[in-house]
């Protein structure tokens, strides 16, 4: 249903933390422009945990507008409340965007009938294609293949995005489910062997900062061509790394303010990356040739 490059899109913000609805914009022609495959608006990258419902909902509809049917749109809905997750989830629907991407509840530590049972209850309140999204390093949750297999039998569960950062998964879910779900990578790093592997895409931090390479190396691994999407990728190894020197999507928007897409702008607790990394991810940047 979706491949390729997916861009988790930050959400622009002013020095005072503002909503910036004019970078917005622009952000969504740059990304079609360079060939990006779908944007997520308002996943954990866009700053979701500290956007209000209203700012959230808002940020979602400025997307769909400004995408206006050109690429899929996929929203972030999460949430590590049941009911505020379907909340947001129908609100997105109504929005009218292509799919939802569901980040496993953070903090509260489900047991696995108890994030069977939270997914399953969003699939069954809200009809959209829904994407589970598993990351472990940011929800101290592990959605395991098992569990993914159950929830694979719901229609309207078409895609996992798998952040463990464990090629092996790829394997595990695919014996286990077949072709009734689809696996997107959460890591940039391992984004051509994922694809190699058997997944669809990425759901990428990197392609925010470099869409037009992401793109190109995920058409040459869908292909089978992984000499080019290997070569592509030695390009992009940096910022791969670089991108996360600070937690997510620090980095990242201190590098797009270095492109001048975006104002430097950040919610807290989140805070502008720290001076000490200022050249390690400006020669990222250089080094996937997007700044000079």
């Amino acid at each position: 249903m979706f491949s390729g490059s997916m861009v988790a899109l930050v959400t622009p913000m002013r020095a005072d933390g503002s909503l910036d609805s004019d970078c917005l914009q622009k952000l969504v022609e740059f990304h079609i422009n360079a060939g990006t495959d779908a944007i997520v608006a308002v996943g954990t990258t866009g700053e979701s945990a500290t956007l209000t419902v209203e700012e959230h909902c808002d940020v979602i509809r400025q997307v769909v507008k400004q995408v206006a049917g050109r690429i899929p749109v996929i929203a972030g809905t999460g949430a590590n409340s049941t009911s505020e997750a379907i909340e947001l989830t129908q609100y997105a629907k109504d929005l009218g965007v292509d799919a939802a991407l569901l980040v496993t509840p953070y903090y509260n530590k489900p047991t696995q009938e108890g994030l069977f049972l939270h997914y399953q209850a969003i699939a069954n309140a809200v009809d959209i294609p829904q994407i589970l999204y598993n990351v472990p390093g940011r929800t101290a949750c592990d959605l395991l293949p098992e569990t993914v297999a159950r929830l694979a039998d719901i229609s309207n569960i078409v895609g996992i995005k798998e952040a463990t950062g464990e090629l092996e998964r790829v394997e595990q879910i695919q014996t286990l489910c077949g072709d009734k779900i689809e696996l997107y990578t959460g890591e940039d790093a391992n984004t051509v062997d994922f694809i190699l592997a058997g997944g669809v895409g990425t759901i990428s931090v990197t392609a925010n900062v470099a869409p037009a390479a992401m793109h190109n190396m995920c058409a040459a691994a869908l292909a089978g061509d992984g000499d080019t999407a290997h070569q592509i990728n030695n390009d992009l190894k940096l910022l791969h790394e670089n991108l996360f020197l600070e937690a997510n999507p620090i980095p990242v928007k201190w590098a797009l303010t270095q492109m001048d897409l975006i104002p430097q702008g950040i919610r807290l607790p989140m805070t502008v990356l720290s001076d000490k990394y200022h050249q390690p991810v400006r020669e990222a940047l250089i080094s996937a040739g997007v700044l000079n």
